[in-house]
């Protein structure tokens, strides 16, 4: 699933603050405040003056006025760079992690300041809201967005919800695509590369008449695999993907209003993702094998099959000078299938196939007002009926002869909410924001839990007889409300300085556990939820995070440094900590979830981003240098932790880590461009840093990454006018091997999380004789040639 692809609403500059209002980013920040437009690294929309202007509370403001820690680069930036998903943005934007989910390669993983959920499964609610052209992504499956034909990709940090969209706890990721021209108009790119990664990518519109206007794109993605399944003979890592939108456009470009209808559709039938297996198999002796893009997992069915539609309206009418009117209406589905072998090794040690059906219907009104005057702000409604629906086996065929244990879990989502926020300027240098959003949800639990014996579950093709009564056949229902505000105030002595303090709240409903079993189910904590309207064992409580906040934006000697500074607190408290485990389950060995509100975390950190103009000669015609960087220091840590070791509740915060949160992250990118003949030619490197980085709770030093470095460059070459381009880009030059994610059944100790060794010198398996312990890794070096050509 690395892409799904629509098409973005509204008039340009309400997508524009639309988006960074959701908040996004990608490789170099767009800090430069009076970078001309038509320079690399400089948003395309601008005052005419050379200042950014963007609409981050829904209004026109320069980037420089807007108290909202915001990251956005464009679409230019990322073909400079050679983006090639929108996990890439990761490596610029401080204290971000987005990542493929182990085994998938559409599955996304997303965590901001800490805040995130890297289970896939339905029945938990992501930390971080990804949109699509303003839609927001119920589901982490078919939201690792590939990157062609965008206009800006952007991240937002913190709690959002008082200006859009659904409320999210940690931020939210924004793609952006690009509105139709006025003028007929045809690009075509190819990419060809290491790997044998071969894309095309034909985007083209033409107006109908003054008002209308159609367009659409379809690209063909494909790339060999980094490694290879010894056993099935399939690449491994590889990419096969088909991608499709359309778009009908009615008004904008100086019209009153904007009728934006768009539909988009992906089918990727890349091959699974196998893990690389970091110890033997501790019954059949296979070593490890040299390479760590190879496996041995021999599940192949069902076969991967990814396939993600959907259809969106954007409405944008201006009722008056003061009073714009938009509407939002989106309806999306996703279906994946997907075989995932934990134990990564031909025998059925821990094989699981999956399926993630999911369907979504949404809706959001907003009323925004400016009349020019003091006072300006928005008021909206937001609409969410989401279907999930997960089924899987967990066979365990090498403990007990065709010991099957399938789930089934429908866990749907019906949330609505109403939201405003507004800002009052006293003065030039003076104003304040107050919003606040009170939010409705109700999840709603239907969940099938039976043992099979003599094979596979019949829902995916096995032999397997039902053994006993289930462990588990649950429905209910919860409700969770709650009201989060948010506030700021905002000093400039300046124009060119603003400083800012903030507060905000986030909120996450809680849920259902679809993996959990009965009472035969290990006990978390003994910390369940108290709401009246949660009864059963399989539900978990809403978490919630206070967020303080500091910052300065600048333009400093005459323009030339751009800096923008943060510094936070983080109070995050019923934190949801899903896990699974293994169990017995009517006697018979198992896999049990295990999902607690286990302890309250304290995140901390500063962020600094910075763009500097070291040349601007580039409208007069000479070279042009910039020097961009980001920096985030964040110090994560569990204040409390609660467990149950023994019956007895414990806390181990002294001895858990806040997953998916390094430490330090930093970028620094170097650009440069001169003209060359009648074009321009540019030249850009970057190096990126992530300091160790847990991949869960308890620290596991066998699949958690050390700190480690990536470098990438790009030459560009660029024809008068862009009629046509050539560049080679250069991805993990030095060819670095890291960790991104993996699996882990092994025993360890339940308090400090010691590892034991058994007598085989390697860690005791606590689910499959085999043991599982395996790893996914970051894409290797890629070298590869792009061409475009436009009329």
């Amino acid at each position: 699933m690395n892409a799904i692809f629509a098409l973005k609403s509204g008039t340009s500059k309400i997508v524009l603050g639309t988006a960074l209002a959701f908040g996004s980013c990608l490789t170099q920040p767009v800090l430069a405040q009076e970078a001309p437009a038509e320079l690399p690294d400089a948003v395309e929309t601008d005052d005419g003056e050379g200042m950014i202007i963007v609409t981050a509370r829904r209004r026109e403001e320069r980037l420089i006025d807007v108290p909202i820690a915001v990251t956005s680069i464009s679409g230019e930036q990322l073909a400079q760079r050679g983006a090639l998903d929108i996990t890439d943005v990761a490596q610029s934007v401080p204290n971000v992690t987005l990542e493929a989910s182990r085994g998938t390669n559409s599955t996304l993983s997303a965590f901001i300041r800490g805040v995130g959920q890297q289970d896939p499964v339905s029945g938990f609610e992501q930390g971080v809201g990804i949109y699509l052209d303003d839609v927001y992504l119920n589901r982490p499956q078919a939201a690792v967005l590939d990157i062609y034909d965008v206009e800006r990709v952007e991240v937002l940090r913190g709690p959002q919800g008082t200006l859009y969209g659904r409320n999210t706890i940690g931020g939210a990721v924004k793609y952006v695509t690009r509105q139709l021209p006025q003028e007929f108009a045809l690009k075509a790119r190819a990419t060809y590369g290491t790997y044998n990664q071969l894309e095309g990518v034909v985007t083209t519109s033409a107006p109908i008449s003054d008002l209308v206007r159609v367009g659409g794109s379809i690209a063909r993605l494909t790339r060999d695999g980094f490694g290879e399944n010894l056993t099935t003979g399939l690449d491994n890592y590889d990419k096969d993907l088909w991608g499709a939108r359309a778009s009908l456009e009615i008004g904008g470009y100086g019209e009153p209003g904007l009728i934006r209808i768009t539909g988009d559709y992906t089918r990727d039938k890349s091959n699974p993702r196998g893990g690389h297996r970091l110890i033997p198999g501790l019954v059949s002796g296979a070593p490890v094998l040299d390479d760590v893009y190879d496996t041995r997992g021999g599940l192949n069915d069902p076969v991967q099959d990814i396939e993600a539609y959907g259809l969106a309206m954007n409405v944008s009418l201006e009722l008056s000078e003061a009073l714009t009117f938009r509407s939002i209406s989106a309806w999306r589905k996703d279906d994946t299938a997907t075989p995932i072998d934990f134990d990564a090794l031909p025998a059925v040690d821990l094989d699981v196939p999956g399926l993630y059906l999911n369907e979504q219907l949404s809706q959001e009104v907003q009323l925004l007002y400016d009349d020019g005057g003091p006072l300006q702000g928005l008021l909206g409604f937001y609409y969410l009926d989401a279907k999930a629906d997960t089924l899987f086996d967990v066979r365990l065929f090498t403990t007990v002869a065709g010991l099957t244990a399938f789930t089934q879990a429908e866990v749907d989502t019906e949330t609505y909410a109403v939201f405003g926020d507004f800002t009052f300027d006293f003065s030039e240098q003076l104003s304040a924001s107050l919003g606040g959003r009170y939010t409705w949800d109700e999840r709603t639990a239907d969940i099938l839990r039976q043992n099979y014996v003599g094979g596979g579950s019949p829902t995916f093709g096995g032999l397997g007889i039902a053994a006993g009564a289930p462990a588990t056949n649950f429905q209910g229902s919860a409700k969770f409300k709650k009201f989060t505000p948010r506030a700021s105030l905002s000093f400039k002595p300046t124009e060119d300085h603003n400083f800012y303090v903030s507060y905000s709240e986030g909120f996450k409903g809680g849920g259902f556990d679809p993996r959990g079993v009965g009472s035969n189910a290990p006990a978390a904590i003994p910390g369940r939820p108290t709401d009246a309207e949660i009864t059963d064992f399989l539900s978990f409580a809403p978490e919630s995070v206070k967020n303080y906040e500091i910052g300065y934006k600048g333009n400093l000697f005459d323009g030339a440094l751009y800096v923008a500074a943060a510094a936070f607190r983080m109070d995050y408290t019923d934190v949801q900590i899903p896990g699974s485990v293994a169990c017995e389950v009517a006697g018979l060995p198992s896999f049990c979830g295990v999902i607690s509100n286990a302890g309250e975390a304290r995140l901390q950190g500063l962020e600094l981003e910075a763009t500097a103009q070291l040349g601007r000669d580039v409208l007069a015609g000479g070279d042009r240098l910039t020097l961009s960087g980001a920096l985030g220091y964040i110090d994560a840590e569990y204040k409390e932790y609660i467990t149950n070791i023994g019956g007895i509740p414990t806390d181990v915060a002294d001895f858990r880590e806040v997953q998916n949160t390094p430490t330090w992250t930093g970028n620094a990118a170097l650009s440069y461009l001169t003209p060359v003949g009648a074009g321009d030619l540019a030249l850009n490197t970057s190096v990126s840093y992530r300091s160790k980085t847990f991949q869960f709770e308890l620290p596991n030093p066998y699949i958690d990454q050390k700190g480690y470095a990536l470098w990438d460059a790009s030459i560009v070459y660029s024809a008068p006018g862009d009629v046509w381009s050539i560049g080679i880009f250069g991805k993990n030059l030095l060819d670095k091997q890291y960790k991104t994610s993996g699996y882990t059944f092994i025993a360890a100790n339940a308090v400090t999380g010691e590892i034991p060794l058994g007598a085989t010198g390697f860690p005791i398996p606590t689910l499959g004789p085999e043991g599982t312990l395996t790893a996914f890794y970051g894409n290797p070096r890629q070298v590869f040639v792009t061409a475009t050509v436009q009329f």
